[in-house]
């Protein structure tokens, strides 16, 4: 047999979570052709097997290709389509369009309110629908597999703007409408961001109602499954109202009968650390009663957003502009200043929010360093450094919270339905997306996870963790023929050593690469080689359904 690639003689995890197994593992083409166990068996088939490219995987594990279900790169794969943090960390396919932020539809206020992102990023390309950007996405070329959910708030600022109001009976059916064109374009489910506007401005029966779109649109993706069916949210709260909003996504999957995601659940705020037992245990008995309900996780107990999520909701409605202008209003300050002050009574917690990234020159030594401190060195209250920030920076500011307990996280990474996400656009070493000081999570979360936390600290074995981000995230988002290893699969493969593997980014360096991983191998090509980018533009974008 003639094949394009052998890894030869490596330990096996399969992702199905049973027990490894030495084998050699064939590849022709995109696929796998063949997985030959005992390959040290004098006169085994593996020893007849030509192959010009062998990849020696002694005293290594080969896995398949890792799923990044929680990711952020709709807009950076466009500036920059080589995926490297999320690559050398072995992800192979990405869940993108996550938090209600997809890359379409991009309709009216949806899509001005886009455009400082895709002019920060040196983006010339516009485009509308899904369908249009997939056509641009396709002719760059990406390093990565490529799926997408249908941002809830791209659709409703397409139809209703950054309002605070619930929809009306037109705007709802022409919010479904979109949701299907999207669906049918190629997306595979809905998210929602709501704690950010517009989707801060829904109800739970508006969520509903969309969600009752989903079940009835077919996934070709999923060999008799149904694509579209399922629903990821950020929460309205995942601190103070936790409880409350793990009760809303239970309800809208009951009452839409959809599968449920939970993105990145936590427990914000020490004062909400103790509310794990019933977050955990609110999940585990709607599973019993049969709602199809899953969560992910990044394995750090700080997380990052925009720096005016601290601002109250209200400050939000009607876009940018307005936002600002009440942020330069000093009778409306005021208003914002008791409110803040009223929710973060602790001085410490501006110790525990630091800059990650500002637009403008002047402001770059902000970044990495803490609210607290910055307020020191402009002779400042930490709040109002916060607005004089946000101002300055036009709002154009990223943030990273400490606010989580690390038993927590421990209890949520080990529960059997949590997956991991990175919460992160991919990004690069050098070049247009290599700016700021991001989460560290971009380049860590996958080895991280593996090495801090499966080897380590032996939350679980090996085989349970490769489970947890291979074929359990392929079935969970209805991704056919990944996340496994048998012959037939698609060929994405990461060649790593089990005993190395660790994550070397900080919040101080950010894009350093990952050790232990050496090979990445995407749909049959290899894209790391020896730990170094090949440059092979392999990935593809998975649809639901075909153009």
């Amino acid at each position: 047999m003639k094949i394009d690639l052998l890894i030869k003689g490596g330990t096996v995890f399969d992702g199905t979570g049973e027990e490894p197994f030495e084998a050699d593992v064939g590849i022709a083409g995109d696929k796998i052709a063949f997985i030959y166990k005992k390959i040290r068996v004098k006169g085994s088939k593996s020893q007849r097997v030509k192959s010009e490219k062998i990849i020696d995987a002694k005293d290594l594990a080969v896995s398949p290709g890792f799923i990044d279900t929680h990711a952020h790169s709709e807009f950076t794969l466009l500036a920059d389509p080589r995926a490297e943090g999320k690559l050398f960390q072995g992800i192979t396919t990405e869940i993108n369009g996550n938090c209600g932020l997809s890359a379409a539809p991009l309709y009216k206020d949806a899509l001005k309110h886009r455009e400082e992102d895709l002019r920060e990023l040196g983006v010339k390309e516009r485009w509308s629908n899904l369908k249009d950007y997939f056509k641009i996405l396709g002719r760059k070329g990406i390093a990565i597999n490529f799926v997408t959910l249908a941002g809830h708030g791209n659709i409703r600022a397409s139809v209703i703007g950054y309002r605070d109001k619930a929809p009306d009976d037109t705007e709802l059916m022409r919010m479904q409408a979109l949701l299907r064109k999207t669906i049918d374009a190629g997306a595979t489910g809905l998210s929602t961001g709501l704690i950010y506007p517009p989707g801060i401005y829904s109800n739970t029966e508006e969520l509903i109602e969309l969600c009752k779109v989903l079940p009835s649109l077919r996934s070709p993706l999923a060999r008799g499954g149904w694509g579209g069916s399922i629903y990821a949210s950020h929460m309205r709260s995942e601190g103070d109202k936790l409880i409350e909003s793990i009760k809303e996504i239970i309800r809208t999957g009951k009452e839409a009968n959809i599968k449920v995601h939970i993105s990145h659940i936590k427990t914000s705020g020490k004062e909400n650390w103790h509310k794990i037992d019933e977050a955990i245990s609110l999940i585990e008995i709607a599973r019993k009663k049969g709602i199809k309900i899953t969560c992910d996780r990044y394995p750090y107990t700080a997380a990052s957003t925009d720096l005016d999520a601290v601002l109250p909701s209200w400050t939000y409605e009607g876009g940018t502009k307005k936002e600002l202008n009440r942020l330069k209003s000093l009778k409306v300050r005021e208003k914002i200043k008791k409110e803040i002050l009223h929710k973060h009574i602790d001085k410490d917690y501006w110790r525990r929010v630091s800059i990650s990234s500002v637009a403008s020159q002047k402001n770059k030594w902000m970044e990495g360093k803490t609210l607290s401190y910055i307020s020191r060195h402009t002779n400042k209250s930490p709040v109002d450094t916060l607005f004089h920030i946000l101002i300055d920076e036009r709002l154009r500011v990223g943030a990273i919270f400490s606010s989580m307990n690390e038993d927590n996280l421990k209890r949520f990474l080990s529960l059997p339905y949590t997956m991991i996400g990175s919460d992160s656009s991919a990004r690069c070493t050098s070049g247009q997306t290599c700016k700021g000081k991001p989460h560290p999570r971009g380049f860590g979360s996958f080895p991280r996870f593996l090495g801090k936390y499966v080897r380590d600290e032996k939350l679980m074995n090996m085989s349970e963790a490769i489970f947890k981000i291979t074929m359990l995230p392929a079935k969970t988002f209805d991704i056919d023929g990944r996340g496994i290893i048998k012959k037939g699969a698609f060929a994405d493969i990461v060649v790593f050593d089990p005993e190395k593997i660790i994550d070397r980014a900080t919040f101080d360096k950010p894009f350093l690469k990952p050790e232990g991983i050496y090979y990445v191998i995407v749909n049959g090509s290899p894209v790391v080689r020896e730990g170094e980018f090949t440059g092979n533009m392999a990935g593809r974008i998975l649809k639901q359904r075909p153009l």
